[in-house]
């Protein structure tokens, strides 16, 4: 499958990020704190024209990680009928590759309970205990060291 990974901005974000994560919840939902920030990036894969996955990254420190230089990712999503093709792990691969370039040493993600063994498959570890986000279900902290 061709494709294409481009840095796109917040609101781009909101077509994949809508229905994937906030299913059913007005679009003001798809807006998370941090996604205007200077040091925060989002980015887009694209089949053909169409914008089909998303994922932004957020510097921001977890108190349970000692590493000085962390990114947060949050808004990981493809569209459901694209699922099953690798797309997610090719974005979140590239992510991952300039945070390296920026010499970020640990990236860390609340990651959904039916997401805990993609992020498993992509070398992430679980730390901590599970916890529930009100209206969006139980989640797990996880993280990759670069």
């Amino acid at each position: 499958m061709n494709y294409t990974i481009k840095h796109i901005t917040a609101t781009e974000t909101y077509i994949v990020r809508h229905p994937v994560l906030r299913t059913g919840k007005p679009i003001e939902t798809c807006t998370f704190d941090g996604d205007d920030l200077n040091t925060t990036f989002h980015l887009g894969i694209y089949i053909e024209d169409k914008l089909v996955g998303v994922c932004s990254f957020f510097k921001s420190k977890h108190q349970l990680l000692t590493e000085e230089f962390q990114y947060q990712l949050r808004g990981m999503a493809v569209l459901d009928e694209y699922q099953g093709f690798g797309l997610g792990k090719f974005i979140l691969t590239h992510g991952e590759n300039l945070l390296k370039q920026k010499n970020t040493q640990v990236i860390w993600c609340n990651a959904r309970e039916n997401a805990v063994e993609f992020y498993k498959k992509t070398s992430y570890k679980i730390i901590g205990n599970p916890f529930n986000i009100e209206d969006i279900g139980l989640h797990y902290i996880m993280h990759k060291t670069l």
